[in-house]
């Protein structure tokens, strides 16, 4: 008489015992790697089997997920298969039968396998496949069996999956907040501090942990009156069930160490299926340079309109005196108007020229046509054409002989000479103003120095900020305020740089004395 094999008849006394161990791994085990080689021990157990593997189905198609007792060679065979395009729609049932097909092909014809459905909320998850060396021949009890277990582990497999998941969209939900240039703060629908990023950390000065905890209104504290409604008082008015959910206010922040720091702050509220508060989300910018910008902008609009009004002026004076009927003017006379309507005119051009330049620079930089470019020479021209303009000042040149040829644009270096030169004669009331150069290793240094009064302390950093002018430069002098601005882009364009020290190479702006003396290097 033929015996019906099923599963082994000790099974049936210990089948509580697995389902009970599948219910721990349910509620117990959610790292999938761990879960699934539980699984498989389990299911090989169960199964009086020599080997297994779990396949799961992916978005992009099955892959093997655990194995155990598969000979390397085996595995490595079937890994690539199931990845191609033509396994990858293959339901559980056909792939059971081609499992099958190449264990028995593999084993030439010694092992067989029986594999169980991994499905989850209606849902096909993976595929239990068992090898072993009997027919998978089950009585109506056991495959009731099986399929509970099959059930339990699916379920098993589903929520540590989704455990998974979870816990990499919090890691890239930290990373985000983590590696967002703004200040990042999560509330709680009391308005307490859930999360902070290391970027509000920075801004604000204190360590992520310390601010996490703490009632929003203790860390978001205005210097002054801001601009815009705050948090609290858009609360009072209704928010966020308000019809503009999305509040914006700026201000200077108040910090543990001062300064202020300006910002604006967003505020957006996450809301629940029942519209109820359950966060807000809280985005501060600092926005620094945003008020420097309009600064400048503000500087450039007074500098540019009181510079451009004066030549303007004069222009229009001169030029109306020389057309009035009742006048005759003698010949000199008229050639001295002139003269004071062409200068004007040339610091017109000049101006608008450098205004240009800067609007180039603010635009993606200057273009440089590079060319051999003798520094004496370029020196030598540009005090010429300065000598003439002030009788009061001696310009000279200091070159040293065989001073090394260098490759650059002629006429934008020519352009920061005469700025310095043209700062010189400015700020120096008289004396000596000299171009010198000389020559190190890998760089060539040119310096423009006068006997003027020197340079303030204060004002030392920003000379070659665009639009700077010292409170003494207003009073005393004409200009924009671009001319160092522009020299600096132009020698740092030729990869130099531009510095400002004492006559004496110490730096020292304390002694009135020491004069101005400004260089920049090129490389050779």
């Amino acid at each position: 008489m033929s015996i019906i094999p099923s599963m082994l008849p000790d099974f049936r006394v210990r089948q509580r015992d697995y389902l009970l161990e599948i219910s721990r791994a349910l509620t117990q085990e959610l790292d999938l790697e761990k879960l699934l080689a539980r699984i498989l021990r389990i299911s090989i157990e169960m199964l009086a089997g020599q080997a297994g593997l779990i396949a799961l189905k992916l978005p992009d198609g099955w892959k093997v997920a655990a194995a155990h007792g598969i000979a390397p060679a085996f595995l490595s065979y079937l890994t690539p298969l199931l990845a191609e395009e033509k396994v990858r729609e293959l339901d559980v049932r056909e792939l059971n039968r081609m499992l099958k097909e190449m264990t028995y092909t593999a084993s030439r014809g010694i092992l067989n396998g029986t594999g169980l459905p991994l499905a989850a909320h209606n849902q096909v998850i993976g595929v239990i496949f068992i090898f072993r060396n009997y027919p998978d021949l089950f009585t109506p009890n056991d495959r009731v069996l099986l399929q509970s277990f099959a059930d339990q582990a699916a379920i098993a497999v589903f929520n540590a999956q989704l455990y998974g998941q979870v816990t990499y969209e919090k890691k890239r939900l930290d990373a985000l907040l983590d590696s967002a240039a703004d200040g990042i703060l999560i509330l709680d629908s009391g308005m307490t501090i859930e999360r902070c990023n290391s970027a509000f950390g920075r801004l604000f000065g204190t360590a992520p942990d310390e601010i996490a905890g703490k009632p929003h209104d203790a860390i978001i504290r205005w210097k002054k009156e801001p601009h815009g409604k705050t948090l609290e008082e858009s609360i009072q008015n209704g928010w966020p069930l308000s019809p503009n959910a999305t509040l914006y206010v700026e201000g200077d922040l108040e910090r543990p160490l001062p300064p202020p720091l300006p910002v604006g702050i967003t505020y957006a509220p996450l809301l629940s299926d029942e519209g109820k508060l359950r966060n807000v989300l809280v985005a501060i910018r600092d926005i620094t340079h945003f008020r420097t910008a309009d600064e400048i902008k503000a500087t450039f609009i007074s500098i540019v309109s009181h510079e451009l009004r004066t030549p303007v002026a004069l222009i229009k004076g001169y030029a109306s005196t020389l057309r009035r009927a009742d006048a005759k003017w003698d010949k000199r006379t008229i050639n001295d108007s002139l003269g004071v309507i062409e200068e004007e005119a040339d610091r017109l051009s000049k101006m608008i020229d450098d205004l240009l330049d800067a609007s180039r620079l603010q635009a993606g930089g200057l273009s440089l046509n590079h060319a051999d470019v003798a520094l004496p020479s370029l020196a030598s021209r540009v005090s010429e054409r300065f000598s003439s303009q002030s009788p009061k000042h001696r310009i000279v040149t200091d070159f040293p002989e065989k001073f090394p040829v260098i490759l650059g644009d002629e006429n934008r270096l020519e352009q920061v000479l005469s700025n310095l030169v043209s700062n010189a004669l400015k700020y120096a009331p008289e004396g000596e103003i000299k171009i010198s150069g000389s020559v190190v290793p890998e760089q060539v240094i040119i310096c423009v120095s006068d006997e003027g009064p020197g340079i303030d302390a204060k004002d030392l950093p920003h000379i070659f900020d665009r639009f700077y002018r010292s409170n003494n430069a207003v009073k005393q002098t004409k200009g924009a305020g671009l001319g160092l601005y522009l020299a600096r882009a132009i020698v740092e364009a030729h990869n130099g740089r531009i510095w400002a020290e004492g006559r004496d190479g110490s730096k020292d702006r304390s002694k009135p004395e020491a004069g101005a003396r400004i260089c920049f290097s090129l490389p050779r």
